[in-house]
């Protein structure tokens, strides 16, 4: 029984203190966390030495969730993308069983007409992989819904949903609570698990109290699963992403309330400490 939790990047500002060797700080953070998106794979293809680094800091069963580049995904719309693709697979190769999924975050534009072109790029792809959808067609139409379930059926792919209803519930508060609010998408809940390893991306608020009310339901649903012998794996997202880290970890203590027998994740490198409040 496992449950995985993680942050979406491995360093922030907030966080040097606990990790004071700059090139270690994968390792630090692993050290809080046994998962964590690869954003920045959206930007650029990483170097390959530079991905053999991260395999080293990081334990086998530590859990890479790696965002496709973005030639591939919103230039290319996974059309003719083949040689981008080769050199991103070749890249990340050395994190061997690290890489638990390959991400496919698809724009806003990608609707339930190219479907057919996803089911397709599947079908290419080594591994598991899972996809996020941001038309709102797949939230507000059963029909398309249901398209899209199918065709990731075949590869026994994830739909990643991103749950941003706390983030947009009320005004926001902050510079930052207003600038997430510029990049992230603002649609339905979805909480449906396809697959073994169902992936949850949470965005919360500024208030840390806001951001624990409302994953409530998520720690009630990733208790369902574990008991169903799933084994997911969830993100916390805050607008400047300063607590999530410590947060994460209370996400996956408070989904240990619900299941006693999930194991307690070790015990961190302190250097100070991190507390949420």
């Amino acid at each position: 029984m496992q449950l995985h939790v993680g942050c979406a990047m491995w360093t922030h500002p907030a966080w040097r203190d606990h990790q004071p060797v700059p090139s270690r700080r994968l390792h630090s953070y692993a050290t809080w966390c046994n998962a964590v998106e690869g954003n920045t794979t959206f930007y650029a293809t990483p170097a390959r030495k530079s991905v053999e680094q991260w395999a080293d800091q990081t334990a086998p069963d530590f859990r890479f969730v790696l965002k496709l580049p973005k030639t591939v995904t919103h230039e290319r719309r996974l059309h003719g993308a083949e040689q981008e693709l080769r050199a991103f697979l070749d890249a990340v190769a050395p994190l061997g069983p690290r890489l638990h999924a390959l991400w496919v975050q698809l724009p806003g534009s990608f609707g339930p007409n190219d479907l057919g072109t996803l089911a397709r790029f599947l079908r290419t792809l080594p591994g598991r992989c899972a996809v996020e959808v941001r038309h709102p067609a797949f939230f507000s139409d059963e029909r398309a819904a249901r398209q899209l379930e199918r065709a990731l059926a075949t590869v026994d792919a994830e739909w990643i949903p991103f749950d941003t209803a706390v983030l947009f519930d009320g005004p926001a508060t902050s510079p930052a609570e207003y600038e997430a609010r510029s990049k992230k998408p603002n649609l339905p809940r979805r909480t449906t698990a396809l697959t073994e390893f169902p992936i949850v991306r949470y965005h919360g608020r500024d208030d840390d109290a806001r951001t624990i009310a409302g994953w409530r339901r998520w720690a009630d649903i990733a208790a369902e699963w574990l008991r169903e012998g799933r084994s997911p794996t969830v993100f916390i997202h805050t607008p400047d992403n300063a607590s999530s880290l410590p947060l994460a970890r209370a996400f996956h203590e408070e989904v240990r309330t619900r299941v006693p027998e999930l194991p307690a994740l070790p015990e961190p490198e302190q250097t100070e400490p991190m507390t949420l409040f």
